[in-house]
Parts: C-alpha cells; sequence; structure tokens
C-alpha cells in the first residue's frame, strides 16, 4: 500500500480531537505562540496523548516498510497540518527523518519556513540533525515520547534548549513513552 495513503487514513482517525485547544496568538509577525490559558493541566495531557497515539499510529506503520518506527504529526490548533513516518530505507534517503518529513509537509502547506502556532508531536526524541530543524522552523512547542540516551538532543545526549540559541520553545518528554519503547525494542530484537 502507498505510505500516503497509509498516513491520510491514520490521520481520517484524528481529525476531531475531543479535548480543548491551545489559543494561537501572534506577537508581532512571524512570531506566534502556544496559548494553554484556561485549560485544565488534565486536559492538555489529554490532548497530547491524543496525538501521541496518532504519532504511534504512523511509527506502527512504518514496520511495514522495513523502518524505525518513528511517527511525526504537526498541530496547529486543533488540525493536524501534516503527519510521516521514517522513511530512511524505503526513500533511499539518509535525511527522511518522520520529523524533517512532517516539518517540510507543514512548510510547504503552511508557505512559509516558521511554522508558528505549531506543536510537533514525534514518538522519540529527535536527533540531532531533527533537533536543528525544528530550531529552524521556530515550532514553538515539541512532545516526544521515548528518550533516546544515544541520539537524543533534548537530554539523551545534549540538550538544546540549553544553548544559547536565538529560539526558545516549550518541550514535553515522556508522553505515552513505554508505548513508543515498546515499539522501538520489539523492532530491534526482530533486527538481531
Amino acid at each position: 500500500m502507498n505510505r500516503e495513503v497509509i498516513i491520510s487514513e491514520i490521520i481520517s482517525r484524528y481529525e476531531i480531537c475531543p479535548y480543548p485547544s491551545p489559543a494561537v496568538h501572534r506577537r508581532g509577525k512571524p512570531h506566534t505562540t502556544v496559548d494553554f490559558a484556561g485549560i485544565r493541566e488534565e486536559d492538555k495531557k489529554l490532548r497530547d496523548e491524543f496525538y501521541m497515539r496518532c504519532a504511534l499510529e504512523l511509527a506502527e506503520a512504518s514496520l511495514r516498510f522495513g523502518e524505525v518506527p518513528v511517527g511525526a504529526v504537526m498541530v496547529r490548533g486543533d488540525s493536524i497540518i501534516a503527519a510521516d513516518f521514517n522513511g530512511r530505507e524505503s526513500e533511499k534517503n539518509a535525511l527522511y527523518h518522520a520529523e524533517v518529513a512532517v516539518i517540510g509537509k507543514t512548510c510547504r502547506e503552511m508557505g512559509g519556513w516558521r511554522l508558528p502556532g505549531c506543536e510537533l508531536y514525534v514518538t522519540l526524541e529527535p536527533c540531532i540533525m531533527c533537533t536543528g530543524a525544528i530550531f529552524q522552523a521556530r515550532v514553538p512547542r515539541l512532545i516526544f515520547g521515548a528518550s533516546d540516551p544515544k541520539a537524543g538532543f533534548f537530554g539523551g545526549i545534549a540538550n538544546a534548549c540549553e544553548m544559547p540559541l536565538n529560539h526558545k520553545m516549550n518541550v514535553v518528554s515522556g508522553v505515552l513513552a513505554e508505548d513508543a519503547k515498546n515499539l522501538l525494542e520489539e523492532f530491534f530484537t526482530k533486527k538481531r
């Protein structure tokens, strides 16, 4: 089955989020914030888990293509803008990490390289390449599942948020981490 068809089918199951969405405020061109004021912490947590489940389904779908199971979803307000999963093996492209693919799709969809008001959900802590792309796209909020102590750049081998970079973002880690970790462990156990 075609990867875009699979992605579309998965996204269609997550079109309506039952939890409150953040407000997207302009702070002056082109900066936009993701504002959770007035939204209960429990609802915010449930919303993060809702979109992470979508990313996990994408990660699971990547197994059909022999890919390391990592999925990513870009959300703005209450809409999924783009979604994808790793494609290094199937696309024969070292740069085809789920995060980079989703950022590229979102830039095309939004018509610019800055992604104000967006939230990136990814099942695995981003590597240095993906971290660079996330910062360059000015994504204001990153949510990831499993930590990556060997290559992760938000606490694994380094923490990009502690570096003197010109962009600051909100990072939430550990969302459905066990599910993401189990999917990765199962994949690598079968590979060995």
